[in-house]
């Protein structure tokens, strides 16, 4: 069997996970499809071991899917003298871009805007300021260099202030005096945790979403296993899932793993605290220039950063405690990007420009100060009770070792000696991407489509596009443009539900494709097209159809309706105004579940 056929999330292999959750019994079973959670999954399996994953939503429905779509080293650690993290976040950074991923993670160039006074008189303080930043940035490329294991991007350069104005026109001209330009990774952060579930797939996991573990099945003080409830499956009994070890990565939610341990009183070991991480989405045609932008604000750093035909600007960092499902952004979050951003533009954004808003959590490991911005970067690996592992804190970038540092306790626990082969493991989509894109003017006239189409799937597939070729080949319609977006082909909607494990609408506009936040319409005029197509594989009769499609629109309108508020609670109130679509009243007879 290919990598590609033992890796498909089809709706036939989330029945057959189904049937395999409930009858064998698992080395590792994980809780949570975010980034870690998935990387762990991996992991486990590709040390031979016998894995489990469950997820309550769907895959990076979370904190994976809502970030600022960076794979980086992270300046500010740098200056902060954290230069182990700056380390192991730059090797990830080269391993992902030179060999693990590198169909998903690409470079790309940000200026560090020099600003400050023009006249003579500030020379010496100018001088100053672009020596202090341009050594961090030559830091941050040696510490590429040296110990990132194939770097995978350009070196930094200096640039006057007519260089800088020139690659980004849309900067005040009163408001920099030159600029250094350094290069990051980018990436798809949802595409990215899709990837990684179905290489873990691939491997043998069992890989199931829509699946909420209830509890923990434990043997005296040990855990043994969980509860899991089928959300698929309305009144369905919750079933028993037996493992060895148990890895919860459930990043803010890790708190509730513990609580659910409350009767024998387990102590936490660590505590997780939710940031809230609000991003923009602009037209390209808002603002002129070819790089992206890091700029320093009061509290944190601010990215502007191109995203194909937009841009992304983000972010905040402000203590969040309500709705962890679906964290919502305020008008104050709104207007506090807007502001920042402005300080350095020549035309100014006003919320007439934004095409779409979307809100995460960070979990932070939680400290003694009250603000989130002074909380740990770091992660941590605590097992408080014997058989159960939680991972909490870290970032996206560093992902793998996360997952790396889990695992190895959970063999150490099971005494099965087996070191971490991720390293070295491309993601699926990787094998042969180099020469695929070589060749994709040849691929194109071979499928007899434009070369764009090809330059698109391959940047979002890697050499798994020969596979949307084919079914494009097979039924030309799905070669069509979809409603409301057409940079995103329907075939596009049908692989995700017949191989990445899509099973909503909600899945496919916004984490499958990014539709949601790069249309004006939010997906509005998509929904329909993409239910059609997706209902096509799923088996949807018209009223399960009109039931997402219902959903879907009520979900965009109550975000709308959140970030008109002038504040956190106001928005969360008008968001939570919409159930999650995995559990709806009518099904259950009862309050929704959601997250």
């Amino acid at each position: 069997m290919s990598r590609y056929t033992a890796g498909r999330l089809s709706p036939a292999r989330r029945v057959a996970d189904l049937r395999r959750l409930r009858d064998e019994h698992f080395d590792v079973l994980v809780i949570g499809g975010g980034a870690t959670g998935a990387g762990a999954a991996l992991d486990a399996a590709s040390r031979g071991l016998k894995v489990a994953l469950v997820e309550a939503r769907d895959l990076a429905a979370g904190t994976s899917s809502r970030s600022s779509k960076l794979i980086h080293g992270g300046l500010r650690y740098l200056e902060q003298l954290e230069l182990h993290l700056v380390h192991e976040a730059l090797t990830e950074r080269g391993l992902l871009a030179s060999r693990l991923a590198p169909h998903l993670v690409k470079p790309v160039p940000i200026l560090v805007p020099l600003t400050g006074s023009t006249r003579n008189r500030a020379l010496p303080k100018r001088a100053a300021q672009r020596a202090y930043y341009g050594l961090g940035v030559a830091a941050y490329d040696v510490f590429a260099g040296i110990f990132g294991q194939g770097r995978g991007m350009p070196l930094h350069k200096h640039l006057s202030r007519a260089g800088a104005r020139h690659l980004f026109p849309s900067l005040r001209a009163d408001a920099l005096n030159g600029a250094i330009r350094y290069y990051d990774g980018q990436v798809d952060d949802a595409r990215l945790v899709v990837t990684v579930a179905r290489t873990a797939a691939s491997l043998g996991a069992a890989v199931v979403t829509s699946a909420r573990v209830t509890g923990f099945v434990r043997h005296a003080r040990e855990v043994v296993g969980v509860r899991v409830r089928d959300l698929e499956a309305p009144g369905s009994p919750d079933f028993e899932v037996r493992a060895k070890t148990v890895i919860a990565a459930t990043g803010v939610w890790s708190d509730d793993m513990t609580r659910m341990l409350d009767d024998v009183g387990v102590r936490p070991g660590l505590r997780v605290r939710a940031s809230k991480g609000v991003h923009l989405v602009v037209p390209r045609s808002a603002i002129t220039g070819d790089a992206g932008l890091i700029l320093r604000t009061a509290t944190s750093v601010l990215f502007v950063i191109p995203w194909g035909g937009h841009w992304i600007i983000g972010t905040t960092d402000t203590d969040w405690q309500l709705d962890r499902s679906h964290p919502a952004a305020s008008a104050r979050d709104i207007r506090y990007l807007l502001d920042q951003v402005n300080a350095v533009l020549e035309r100014p954004l006003t919320t007439d420009d934004i095409e779409g808003v979307y809100a995460g959590l960070r979990p932070l490991l939680s400290g003694d100060s009250e603000s989130t911005s002074a909380l740990s970067r770091e992660h941590a690996v605590v097992e408080p009770m014997l058989g159960l592992f939680i991972v909490a804190g870290g970032k996206y970038t560093t992902y793998r070792v996360m997952a790396s540092d889990v695992v190895d306790r959970v063999v150490r626990r099971i005494g099965v000696p087996a070191a971490s082969l991720t390293a070295q493991l491309p993601l699926l989509g990787a094998d042969g991407y180099a020469a695929a894109w070589r060749d994709r003017h040849d691929l194109a006239r071979r499928h007899g489509v434009p070369a764009g189409v090809v330059e698109h799937l391959l940047e979002r597939y890697g050499t798994l596009t020969t596979h949307l070729l084919a079914m494009i080949a097979a039924d030309p319609l799905l070669g069509a443009p979809l409603a409301g977006a057409p940079e995103y082909l329907a075939a596009e909607v049908a692989y995700a539900a017949q191989a990445e494990g899509a099973l909503h609408l909600d899945d496919v506009l916004t984490r499958r494709t990014r539709i949601s936040f790069e249309t004006p319409h939010r997906g509005a005029e998509s929904a329909a097209h993409a239910a059609e197509v997706m209902g096509r594989v799923l088996g949807w009769d018209a009223a399960v159809r009109d039931r997402e499609v219902e959903h879907y629109l009520a979900r965009v309108e109550a975000e709308r309706r959140s970030q008109r508020e002038p504040d956190d609670a106001a928005a969360d109130a008008a968001r939570l105004g919409v159930p999650d679509v995995r559990g709806f009243a009518a099904d259950r007879g009862g309050v929704p579940l959601s997250g």
